[in-house]
């Protein structure tokens, strides 16, 4: 049977027990909310859930007129009936409730909505509001601010991705009373932490809570403030399916045995609640499985949505494979990069034909003549311990007159890679490479990333370097670019660098160092870190005084057992001077080069801008803080990153604090972007808000990223190498878009592969303990971060020992008292106030379902360790990390390395 002869009349009996038939429990279906349909019975007619989408036509003219927007869908995990898309004005983002008025989009989707009526717009509880709807931001971050926002595991560093863990896998459990509340969910675009930041009424509000006390909205909402209410709208058009409409999931049985459905589907139930439930044709299945469907209860398969009609609660699909057991590493990988759209598959022989035969490859003498021969430089790289792809490498010779000749040297990837080729036409698609925790899925073939054209020591190498003077105060006097050749040296790991940093007048022993070419000798390898770690410095310091932001987030490390894989233990990686000597360096040469290709093709340079935080959002984060008492000047990137520093602390948790005010302003951040310059036309929007630079690109890591491969041929042309690129804006931004797009996938499964490691670990070796700080307080939950590793999660009051607890507000400070059983039923109970900023004792422990952990509160004075014992910082890096102040994965700073 074709698909399109497929015709379901979903009524109340196939659908499953204790589910409305127009609400699927995984948000396939009807608005929670949504009365009428809900209980109302079809009675076997064919009834539309969904509306007819608006024609081609009709959505242009909208859009031209403003009477439509368009922006990306996200859909919240954690709630999946609450969807928001960007305001196009930066103000609050505008709210899509319910399944119904997302209208089958899925989650990452380019949709265009209609506002609906401002009576129907969400009113929103600001004591209730919790951290879901902002849970829709899924770590939203640009590299550039941080370390690196979401655990990047295998780049080169930790400003590769901010790190706070994402959990791995999501449910509706993380509502604030430990169940899912979908009907009374408060949806409010903003901050987990404003959770008192509009509340009008008492000062002194309390309440003692003994069961879920939200409430539905009031109607009423003349009678409320602008700001509490947040823009409602329906999606009436789907502009380009980014969604891969694939999802991991469990295969089950109907429920009603005895309808026709039962007969011909099975009931596919994706582990991600944001996808909708999905029917799948019985003869699709294992042939076993009607029989024997208990066999297949663990087991992890991966289906794909073909169609999802207007009168269908669920959608159709096809399931694709079989995974394996759910819960083990490999199998949930997979489904992980399926589902994000990740070609992970062989590379094929026509793009395997476009790499050199002849090995091993040595360099043409014709190319030689064409370039300057920097082999006898002592240029090196740095690196983590087990990196393979280097794509960067440094130098630093000092000059008669003091002054410093540095070189940042990239390997010259598009040699490589002709345009046009099939090599180019999977670099382009692919757009970026992939580091989950225990590998990486390639950009390029491995010839390429790990021998051709990786810095290897002491081997000839074609690179396109950026050669500056240099006064010692990072002052630069002269600028070159060329294409080069080098001979590293030797190639440093961080911990080397650092070794040299911190005894700059120790000569260090020849066995704590990788070997170094005859040509060159410790102390002079030695003298350029020292060199440039003083220019770094000043770089460094220059760069926030001229108004950067940096938000730091921890990042999450593993150490993995050789033989099985597994996790055996994790720390947060601590991001040194090693690894900001290279950022530094990384950030000046794209920033170099984003001059020069503008400069050279004012309508053809492929750059990255960073717009400002969404001000809405910002503004609510700051009434918040200075609720709080704390004073948070944001007027600029710079002001931000005073305020935030100031109010850090010097004390022994000024480290808490900062995660835990790094996550809040995170939250407003918005993500950095690739663009051709022609295409925008107004120049103040190339900025990039956190290097608070007007210029910036990515020319650095071409291994990993094709952005850098098109920045690199753009250099070529500019410098007169090869003739200008032959493609118009509005091609290069199609291309900016896929690599926008690819990245941002790639950044999600990151997260997902650092949680997935992190549930394994919870559930092999838990429970786990650590001290933690509270960043949240509800009516009967609260939020912290787990410091030792760096995740966050929920707690929720009915889950601990308590006799009872009290919510109230204190001024305008949220304050949850609780109140301990004694254990020994002659005591008093035992009194714990709970509050932002906050220092407790949580324990992690793994739930009876598949890689699923909860957090929950050592009652006080409590004793007794549990768990892990912190790993000895100075064992070998582990596999997975990159430890190096690169680029967040949107970090701007300091391209991230991956590394195998």
């Amino acid at each position: 049977m074709s698909h399109s002869e497929y015709k379901l009349n979903f009524r109340p009996l196939g659908t499953p027990k204790g589910v409305s038939s127009a609400v699927g429990p995984h948000g396939a279906g009807a608005s929670p909310g949504d009365k009428k349909s809900k209980n109302k019975s079809m009675r076997g007619k064919k009834k539309s859930i969904f509306e007819t989408y608006l024609s081609k036509e009709d959505v242009s003219q909208g859009l031209k007129r403003g009477t439509l927007i368009q922006g990306v869908l996200r859909i919240n995990p954690k709630k999946f009936h609450e969807a928001f898309i960007p305001s196009p004005d930066g103000d609050r983002d505008i709210f899509i409730d319910g399944v119904v008025a997302r209208n089958r989009a899925l989650n990452g989707d380019l949709v265009v909505v209609k506002l609906l009526p401002e009576e129907q717009w969400k009113v929103f509880k600001p004591e209730s509001s919790d951290k879901e709807a902002e849970a829709a931001y899924e770590s939203d971050f640009p590299e550039e601010l941080c370390g690196h926002h979401l655990p990047k595991q295998s780049s080169k560093g930790c400003n590769d991705s901010t790190d706070v863990i994402v959990e791995a896998q999501y449910d509706d459990s993380d509502s604030e009373n430990g169940h899912s509340n979908s009907q009374n969910a408060l949806a409010d675009g903003v901050k987990k932490l404003s959770v008192c930041a509009h509340d009008k009424g008492k000062d002194d509000a309390s309440a003692h809570v003994t069961k879920d006390e939200s409430t539905p909205m009031s109607p009423d909402t003349r009678a409320l403030s602008e700001k509490s209410l947040q823009r409602s709208a329906k999606v009436v058009y789907i502009l380009e399916k980014k969604h891969s409409r694939a999802a991991t999931g469990i295969l089950k049985l109907l429920a009603e045995k005895n309808s026709d459905l039962f007969r011909k589907y099975a009931l596919f139930s994706p582990s991600d609640h944001r996808v909708p439930r999905i029917y799948v044709p019985l003869k699709d299945c294992p042939q076993d499985f009607v029989t024997r469907p208990k066999d297949y209860s663990t087991t992890l398969f991966i289906c794909r949505i073909v169609d999802w009609k207007e009168d269908s609660n669920f959608a159709l699909g096809q399931l694709a494979k079989s995974l394996g057991q759910a819960g083990e590493i490999e199998p949930e990988t997979e489904g992980i990069l399926t589902e994000y759209g990740v070609d992970f598959s062989d590379f094929s022989s026509e793009v395997l034909e476009c790499l050199p035969r002849s090995l091993p490859w040595t360099i043409p003498p014709e190319e030689v003549s064409k370039r300057r021969d920097l082999r006898k430089d002592c240029v090196f790289t740095i690196d983590p311990l087990t990196a393979r792809d280097l794509d960067d490498a440094l130098s630093c010779r000092p000059l008669a007159d003091g002054t410093f000749q540095v070189g940042v040297h990239i390997a010259d990837v598009s040699y490589f890679v002709p345009e046009g080729s099939q090599l180019d036409k999977v670099a382009a698609e692919r757009a970026t490479s992939v580091y989950l925790v225990q590998k990486v899925v390639p950009m390029l073939p491995r010839l390429l990333c790990e021998e051709l054209c990786s810095l290897n020591p002491m081997t000839d190498k074609l690179t396109f370097s950026v050669v500056w003077t240099l006064t010692s105060e990072g002052k630069i006097l002269e600028e070159w670019f060329g294409r080069t050749i080098i001979r590293s040296c030797t190639k440093l790991s961080y911990e080397h660098a650092q070794s040299m940093i911190e005894r700059p007048a120790e000569r260090i022993p020849e066995q704590e160092l990788p070997p170094i070419s005859p040509e060159h000798c410790i102390e002079e390898v030695h003298q350029a870190i020292l060199n440039l770690h003083r220019i770094a410095k000043w770089l460094r310091q220059q760069r926030f005084t001229d108004g950067a932001l940096r938000l730091d987030q921890l990042k999450l490390a593993f150490t993995l057992d050789h033989e099985t894989g597994l996790p055996q233990g994790c720390h947060i990686y601590e991001y040194r001077d090693s690894n900001r000597l290279v950022e530094e360096f990384m950030l000046l040469a794209n920033m170099a080069v984003a001059h020069r290709i503008h400069r050279a093709f004012p309508e053809q340079a492929l750059l990255r801008r960073h717009p400002p935080p969404q001000t809405k959002m910002l503004g609510d984060l700051v009434e918040f803080c200075s609720q709080m008492g704390l004073a948070v000047d944001v007027s600029s990137a710079g002001a931000l990153n005073k305020s935030l520093t100031r109010i850090f602390g010097a004390d022994k948790y000024s480290r808490a604090r900062k995660e835990v005010l790094t996550n809040m302003f995170s939250r407003p951040m918005q993500m950095a972007l690739y663009f051709c310059s022609g295409v925008l036309q107004d120049p103040a929007q190339f900025r990039h808000y956190a290097l608070n630079v007007p210029l910036y690109t990515h020319f650095t890591s071409p291994i990993r990223r094709f952005a850098d491969v098109l920045v690199h041929r753009l250099l070529a042309a500019a410098l007169g190498y090869r003739e200008r690129l032959d493609a118009e804006p509005s091609a290069l931004q199609k291309q900016a878009d896929l690599c926008n797009d690819r990245r941002m996938a790639s950044k999600r499964v990151q997260e997902l592969s650092t949680g997935l490691f992190f549930a394994v670990l919870v559930k092999e070796s838990g429970p786990l303990e650590s001290e933690a700080m509270v960043m949240g307080v509800l009516n009967q939950a609260f939020d912290v971060l787990v410091l030792r590793f760096g995740v966050q999660k929920r707690i929720y009051c009915n889950a601990l020992a308590l006799r009872s607890y009290l919510f109230q507000k204190v001024g305008k400070k949220p304050e949850l008292t609780l109140m301990w059983e004694p254990e020994d039923p002659e005591q008093e109970p035992v009194r714990q106030v709970v509050t932002i900023f906050s220092l407790v004792e949580v324990v992690l422990r793994a739930e009876a379902t598949a890689l699923k952990y909860s957090a929950v509160l050592k009652r006080p004075g409590q004793e007794g360790c549990l768990g892990l014992e912190d790993p000895d910082p100075d064992d070998a890096e582990p596999d997975n990390v990159e430890p190096d102040g690169t680029e967040p994965d949107d970090a701007e700073p300091n391209d991230a390395k991956p590394e195998a």
